[in-house]
C-alpha cells in the first residue's frame, strides 16, 4: 500500500501550491518510501507516495486515462485485479501497466460511482473525472486502509494520516472531546470522528462525492445479515467446511502475490496458525513468520505455541521480546503513528513487530484480523449465550451487577444499546465498564463541554436491520462497527504496519469470506461454547488436531501497570502531574490520583480495580496524545512537528495563474518526475504543472 494526500478547490479552480502538496506528501513517507509523485491542475492536486509491491518498475502514480480526462491516486491493493484487467482488455480499454492502480480509471470509466461496489480489495483512493469536474474519494468495506479529510479556506483536503493534513499549514490541531469521550466509551476511535476538530474520517464502506462546491458523503457497503431463521444451512457438514476452505484458499493466494517478500504474523493461536498453513500450502514452501514474546509483561506468553506452529509447518520464526520496560518506551511511537490515544498496551508490541519484519527485508505481512469478529471468536459472544439462558430479565439482570460494584455508580451513564437501537448483547458490557471510569477521572469541564453529547449515537445504527437478526448476528456486526475498525485495523494494524513501511493482508475481511460468514447458521459460528466452530473444522483439514482445538486466547499486555511501576519512565509522571492535568482540562487530578492509588496500594481483583485499570490508560494515552500533536510543553518528550510544513495560506506562491483552459488538456502542461524513479516511462504518469 501506499499513502496519498490531495486537495480540490471548493470556490472554483485555484492553483494549489506545489510545495503545499509535496508538505502533505512527505509527511507520509513512512508509508510510501520507494517513490513520490504529484499531479496538479487548476483546482485540483493529487500525490502519492509509494510502497512499490507489484509492477514494482511501472506502477508509478498518479495516473490517467488514454485521453486525461479521468485521474487516480491511490493505496492498497485490488485482489482480484489478475480477471479484472482481462475484462478490461476484452471490453477494448488499453492498460499501460501490469499495477491494479490503472484499474481505477478504467473500471471507473464503466461503473461510474458503482466503481466502488465493483472494487475487491483494500483502499483509499481518489478519482478525479475532469470533465465532470467531480471527485470520489472511497475506501474499502472493512476499513483497512484509512482516509482523512477536512475543510480550510475553501479547500477540500485528503490524506491517508491526519499527518498529511496538519504539514499543509491550513489545518490546526485542536481536540475533539467528543472524539475523546467516543473513545472511553468504546476504547477504540470513531468511524468519522477523529480526536482533531474539524478533521473527519471517512467511514468503511463509504465514499465522497464532490461537485461544484458541494461535499456529499455517501454509503456503497455495510455488513448485512439475513434475517433470524433464514441463515443459511447445509444439509451436509463438510459441504460448509467444503465452501469456506476453498474461499479461504483463494483469499490467502491472492493475497500471496508480490514482486516483494512475503511474510506472515503468528500469535500461536488458531487464525494465524491457520493462515500460515494455508499459506504453506498455497506458497509450495515454508513461509517465514514473526511472533511476539511478552517478557513478564502480560498475562499470557503465547511464544512456545507460536514455536511449535512454526516448527510443524517448517516455517522460519522470528520472535521479537517485550518487557514491560519495552511497551513503555514504544508508546510514544505508537501514539504518534496511531495519532489518537490507544487502550491496548499490546499495540506498542506490534510497533516493534512491523520494525523487525522490515528490518529483515520483508515487505508484506499476512495477519489473521476478522477472524473474530466472523465467526464469534470473543469471549463476550459466549457470555451473551449464558445470560440469555437466564431468560428475558438476565441482561439486565447482569448489567446490574456488574454496574453496581463500579465506580461512580453510573450517575451519568446513559444505557446504551437498548436505547439507541433496541437491541440487547452482553458485548457492551466491556464499553460500559470502562465507560464507568470517566465518573471519577473526568474534569467538570470536561463534562461540561460535552453538553449531554452520547457517543454512542455515534454509531449510527441500523435498527431496523438489526432487530431483525439474530443475537448472535447483532453482536457481530457491532464488533465490526467498532472495535475492528476503530482500533484492531487502525493502530495494531495500517498504523503500527506502515509505520515501518510494510503492508499488512487480511485474509479473513476478504470480500467473499466475511459474506460467506456473515450467512451462516449462527451455530456453524459458535455451538455451545465452542467459538469459531465451522472454521476449526477447516483448521482439522489444515493443521495437527491439537493446534485445530486451541482454545481462544487474546493477546494483550498488561494495562496501567506497565506504566506505574518503579521503573516507569519520567513522562508518565509529567503528564500525570496537576499542571499537565489542568493545562488539558480532560481530566481531575485528585480523581487520577486516588485511581494510582487504587492500582498501586490494592491489589485485590476487584470491578473497581479493573475499571480504574483501563481508565488511568485511557488519560496516560489521552495525555500523550494531546503532547505530541498539540504543541507539547507536557513532559519531556518531543512533539510531533512535520518536517517541510508549508506555512501560512499561500506563502509566496500567489503568483501561480488559474490558467483553467489550459486544464482541460495537455496543452501548456510539461511532465515532470520526483523522486527515484527517473524519467517517467508512460505520458498518462504525469507532474501537470501550469508552464510559463
Amino acid at each position: 500500500m501506499c499513502g496519498i494526500a490531495g486537495a480540490a478547490d471548493l470556490r472554483g479552480r485555484r492553483p494549489f501550491p506545489r510545495e503545499r502538496l509535496l508538505a502533505m506528501t512527505r509527511a507520509l513517507a513512512h508509508r510510501g518510501p520507494d517513490d513520490e509523485q504529484l499531479h496538479l491542475e487548476p483546482g485540483l492536486a493529487l500525490s502519492s507516495r509509494r510502497l512499490a509491491i507489484i509492477d514494482v518498475a511501472g506502477g508509478r502514480q498518479p495516473l490517467s486515462n488514454e485521453n486525461g480526462d479521468v485521474w487516480v491516486s491511490y493505496e492498497g491493493e485490488l485482489y482480484d485485479y489478475p480477471e479484472v484487467r482481462r475484462l478490461l482488455l476484452e471490453r477494448g480499454h488499453t492498460l499501460a501497466t501490469r499495477c491494479d492502480t490503472e484499474a481505477w480509471v478504467h473500471l471507473y470509466e464503466d461503473h461510474g460511482e458503482g466503481v466502488f461496489e465493483r472494487a475487491r480489495g483494500q483502499f483509499a483512493v481518489a478519482l478525479w473525472d475532469r470533465r465532470r469536474r467531480t471527485l470520489l474519494l472511497g475506501r474499502d468495506r472493512a476499513g483497512i486502509a484509512p482516509l482523512f479529510f477536512a475543510e480550510a479556506d475553501g479547500w477540500l483536503l485528503w490524506a491517508s494520516e491526519i499527518k498529511g493534513l496538519l504539514a499543509s499549514g491550513l489545518i490546526d490541531a485542536r481536540p475533539d472531546r467528543r472524539a475523546l469521550d467516543y473513545f472511553f466509551n468504546f476504547y477504540a476511535l470513531p468511524n468519522t470522528r477523529t480526536c482533531f476538530e474539524g478533521v473527519d474520517a471517512l467511514a468503511p464502506g463509504g465514499f465522497l462525492r464532490v461537485r461544484d462546491g458541494h461535499v456529499e458523503r455517501r454509503t456503497y457497503a455495510d455488513l448485512d445479515f439475513p434475517d433470524a431463521g433464514q441463515e443459511r444451512r447445509f444439509a451436509r457438514t463438510d459441504d460448509a467446511v467444503d465452501e469456506l476452505e476453498s474461499l479461504l484458499r483463494r483469499a490467502v493466494r491472492r493475497r500471496l502475490v508480490s514482486e516483494r517478500p512475503v511474510c506472515s504474523y503468528l500469535s500461536g493461536g488458531l487464525d494465524s496458525t491457520m493462515l500460515l498453513g494455508l499459506a504453506t500450502q498455497e506458497h509450495g514452501g515454508p513461509v517465514a513468520s514473526f511472533t511476539i514474546g511478552l517478557d513478564g509483561s502480560g498475562p499470557r506468553d503465547e511464544r512456545s505455541q507460536a514455536a511449535e506452529s512454526a516448527g510443524l509447518l517448517g516455517s522460519p520464526l522470528t520472535t521479537v521480546a517485550m518487557t514491560s520496560r519495552d511497551i513503555a518506551a514504544a508508546y510514544p511511537e505508537l501514539i504518534r503513528a496511531a495519532e489518537g490515544p490507544v487502550l491496548d498496551t499490546s499495540a506498542a508490541c506490534m510497533i516493534r513487530l512491523a520494525r523487525a519484519v522490515r528490518e529483515r527485508g520483508f515487505v508484506v505481512s499476512l495477519s489473521g484480523e476478522g477472524a473474530d469478529e466472523a465467526l464469534a471468536g470473543y469471549t463476550w459472544f459466549k457470555w451473551d449465550r449464558v445470560v440469555r439462558l437466564l431468560g428475558r430479565h438476565g441482561y439486565g439482570a447482569v448489567r446490574r451487577l456488574l454496574l453496581s460494584g463500579l465506580a461512580g455508580g453510573g450517575a451519568r451513564h446513559r444505557p446504551p444499546f437498548a436505547a439507541t437501537a433496541g437491541v440487547r448483547t452482553t458485548q457492551q458490557f466491556p464499553y460500559e465498564m470502562m465507560a464507568q471510569a470517566r465518573e471519577s477521572l473526568y474534569a467538570p469541564e470536561m463534562w461540561k463541554s460535552l453538553d449531554g453529547y452520547s457517543s454512542y449515537d455515534e454509531l449510527n445504527l441500523p435498527a431496523a436491520r438489526l432487530r431483525r437478526w439474530h443475537p448472535l448476528n447483532q453482536a457481530l456486526y457491532l464488533a465490526n462497527k467498532v472495535m475492528l475498525p476503530g482500533m484492531l485495523l487502525a493502530a495494531k494494524g495500517d498504523r503500527a504496519m506502515h509505520n515501518a513501511s510494510t503492508e499488512g493482508r487480511f485474509p479473513f475481511l476478504d470480500e467473499e469470506v466475511a459474506a460467506f460468514c456473515a450467512g451462516l447458521d449462527p451455530r456453524l459460528k459458535l455451538r455451545g461454547l465452542t467459538d469459531k466452530w465451522l472454521l476449526r473444522r477447516v483448521a482439522a483439514r489444515v493443521l495437527p488436531p491439537a493446534i485445530a482445538r486451541r482454545p481462544k486466547t487474546m493477546f494483550r499486555a498488561h494495562m496501567s501497570g506497565t506504566f506505574l511501576g518503579p521503573d516507569r519512565p519520567a513522562w508518565v509522571d509529567q503528564l500525570l502531574s496537576p499542571e499537565s492535568l489542568r493545562a488539558t482540562g480532560f481530566f481531575d487530578a485528585e480523581g487520577v490520583r486516588r485511581a494510582r492509588e487504587v492500582q498501586l496500594h490494592k491489589p485485590r481483583v476487584s470491578f473497581q480495580r479493573f475499571v480504574l485499570d483501563m481508565g488511568l490508560i485511557g488519560v496516560i494515552a489521552t495525555q500523550l496524545w494531546h503532547h505530541v500533536y498539540c504543541g507539547g510543553r507536557l513532559a519531556d518528550l518531543p512533539a510531533w512537528a512535520p518536517e517541510n510544513a508549508f506555512p501560512g495560506p499561500y506563502g509566496d506562491l500567489a503568483h501561480f495563474e488559474d490558467r483553467a483552459d489550459e486544464g482541460r488538456g495537455r496543452a501548456g502542461m510539461r511532465p515532470t518526475a520526483l523522486g527515484s524513479g527517473g524519467a517517467l516511462r508512460d505520458p498518462r504518469l504525469w507532474d501537470v504543472t501550469p508552464s510559463g
